[in-house]
């Protein structure tokens, strides 16, 4: 057991997109920036993803042991015991909220603990129950930019839910990738995507298809608001049909390759629209 253990538990990777989101949150609706605020507004989301996540492998240790990608992880592997994992992933929760609470404001506060709420205790049960757990797990997923948006504003602005909603539907085609990968694990550890519970993948490409489809136009929503002008539109509009490309190569042709394309479209849309944003 070792420093680097624990920031496993973390997620790192996913934290840091997470503060990608919280911070383009921050800047959406215009307003002043004060380093202070958009200083606490990281660090306090940071402490509250990094805690939910260690909350999340603490509840899922055992699910986790079953699966082949997720067997080495500190909890299963037996390099950090479950008692420990759960201490430190309170002791991250509690302090994140507390950041925002008392740093920021009071809406980007319970905006993070609206996040920990749905995934802790609607997404992560829900799991193992019903395919619309993604659904579920949208929701908390999409939730960054608002409480970057309330750290800046102390309330949400139509701009935030603009943001909201772009992120919600580019989770559908990202996690339905890596579930369609992964199925035979999920299916061991009782996980039901809807790529467990179907064996042809009709639906899952479907779902994926429309989400990438319905993006298009969500992803413009910046410039229909007069948030951000012509360069963001074209730029935005490119992504995503890139990224619908790659959604409908994967309706044609449901292979694990088509799945990977699926998974590298969405981790490359989403940096290079933030990026748009900021430019």
């Amino acid at each position: 057991m070792g420093m680097r253990d624990f920031i496993e538990l973390t997620k790192p990777r996913v934290t840091w997109l997470i503060l990608m989101s919280t911070a383009a949150g921050y800047h959406v609706g215009g307003g002043p920036w004060h380093f202070s605020v958009l200083f606490h507004t990281l660090l306090g989301t940071a402490l509250l993803a990094s805690g939910t996540a260690v909350l999340n492998e603490w509840y899922e240790r055992e699910a986790d042991a079953k699966m082949l990608r997720t067997r080495q992880r500190p909890i299963p592997s037996g390099r950090i015991t479950p008692r420990r994992a759960l201490l430190f992933g309170l002791v991250l929760s509690a302090s994140g909220f507390a950041d925002l609470a008392l740093k920021v404001n009071a809406t980007a506060a319970l905006c993070g603990l609206l996040t920990l709420t749905i995934y802790l205790f609607l997404y992560t049960p829900l799991k193992q129950r019903t395919s619309f757990s993604v659904t579920v797990g949208a929701l908390a997923g999409a939730m960054p930019p608002l409480i970057g948006n309330a750290g800046a504003h102390g309330t949400l602005t139509r701009e935030a839910w603009a943001m909201f909603a772009i992120l919600f539907l580019w989770q559908f085609p990202h996690v339905l990738s890596i579930a369609w990968r992964h199925r035979e694990d999920y299916r061991r550890a009782g996980i039901v995507f809807l790529p467990v519970l179907e064996d042809d993948g009709k639906s899952t490409a479907r779902q994926v298809l429309i989400a990438t489809l319905l993006l298009i136009p969500v992803s413009l929503l910046p410039v229909y608001l007069s948030m951000e002008g012509w360069v963001y539109g074209i730029g935005a509009l490119l992504l995503g049909l890139g990224y619908l490309c790659a959604g409908l190569r994967f309706f044609v042709d449901r292979t694990a390759s088509r799945a990977r394309e699926v998974l590298l479209a969405s981790v490359i849309y989403l940096p290079l629209l933030y990026g748009l944003l900021g430019l």
